[in-house]
């Protein structure tokens, strides 16, 4: 099969790399029918987290189910289904309280790389999520989206507490973002204030439900988020970038008593001890627990009340995704789509 694999910082290629099969039987083979480039995978696109030799790339997919293991008891193939980027077995005690990402069977959907013809998709059965039917084609990408940055995004407004009557700020325009804007507008919130320097996406932050557009960054986008709540703060913030100036950007952009749900793979990052302890909010997040959320999101989906699909704003089929992560890591593409 055709498969994406990363050489090193900058060099993407699109090999041939061998036909997935059943290794365990809880395991199912997948066509994938979509896949993507996420933000984290421009950590080692960039060169800033190190690779272990030549990897297989992606995480994110939906797809057909073409074969399953013998210990699999809810899918069969010729389904159509929607996996997290953690496989997880959904019965533990991790995950039956809602954090399939803390599995302690999880398998890191990385490891097997989904930019790809076809996947090998571990725990097969707490993973992957079917449709009532093989969805029409312009649904593919919103079940895409599912898979990652819409869970995630909704993990990170539900983290933050976003909530009718509350004010919430969005500190990243990436796809997450964008996406935590949609959750928190889903979520009932008053008011929702994105923080974003790029017209394209300032569009689609308001098309949403973003009320608010907030350009400055660092100490000025505090100061601009203080001023719009009355000089207290936010009382749900949501960081989906991961840098050091992001997180400080969104803890300081809290009220006292607010929530923060950072949900940006985190990358040199470090709070200052009398910081956080004088700030007096609430933090919670890392990698979201997608499989909590995937059933609700698909449905949301299928009855077309969201439309998270409108992330995707560059399409290529799998042989140029050296293009597509180009695209975004020049912020020309917010997310790119892999047809394989």
């Amino acid at each position: 099969m055709r498969g994406v694999v990363m050489h090193g910082p900058g060099d993407v290629r699109v090999e041939d790399r061998p036909d997935p099969r059943i290794e365990q039987p809880t395991d199912a083979i997948i066509k994938v029918s979509a896949a993507c480039v996420c933000g984290s995978d421009l950590w080692p696109y960039r060169g800033i987290e190190k690779l272990d030799g030549v990897t297989p790339m992606g995480h994110e997919y939906v797809g057909i189910v073409e074969a399953v293991g013998s210990g699999v008891r809810t899918l069969k193939p010729g389904q159509f289904v929607v996996g997290s980027f953690w496989a997880s077995d959904n019965t533990c005690e991790i995950c039956r309280a809602g954090y399939q990402s803390g599995c302690v069977h999880r398998v890191l959907m990385g490891t097997v790389g989904t930019q790809s013809q076809y996947a090998r998709i571990p725990l097969a059965d707490g993973t992957l999520v079917a449709t009532p039917e093989v969805p029409p084609a312009d649904l593919v990408p919103s079940y895409l989206a599912a898979s990652d940055v819409l869970g995630t995004g909704w993990f990170a407004a539900v983290a933050a507490e976003a909530a009718p009557g509350k004010t919430v700020a969005i500190v990243g325009d990436g796809a997450v973002g964008l996406l935590a804007v949609l959750a928190a507008k889903q979520l009932g919130a008053e008011r929702i204030i994105a923080m974003s320097r790029h017209e394209s996406r300032q569009k689609l932050a308001r098309e949403f439900g973003a009320t608010d557009i907030v350009t400055e960054r660092g100490d000025e986008g505090i100061a601009k988020i203080k001023e719009l709540t009355g000089g207290l703060g936010a009382q749900s913030v949501v960081e989906a970038v991961g840098t050091q100036e992001s997180m400080m950007q969104a803890l300081h952009s809290a009220r006292p008593g607010g929530h923060v749900g950072f949900v940006g793979v985190t990358h040199d990052v470090a709070l200052p001890g009398l910081e956080l302890f004088g700030a007096l909010v609430h933090l919670h997040g890392g990698p979201a627990p997608v499989r909590r959320f995937l059933p609700d999101l698909m449905e949301l989906i299928g009855a077309r009340t969201i439309d998270p699909g409108r992330v995707f704003d560059l399409d290529l089929p799998l042989d140029r995704a050296a293009e597509g992560y180009q695209a975004m890591d020049e912020r020309r593409a917010v997310k790119t789509l892999l047809r394989p």
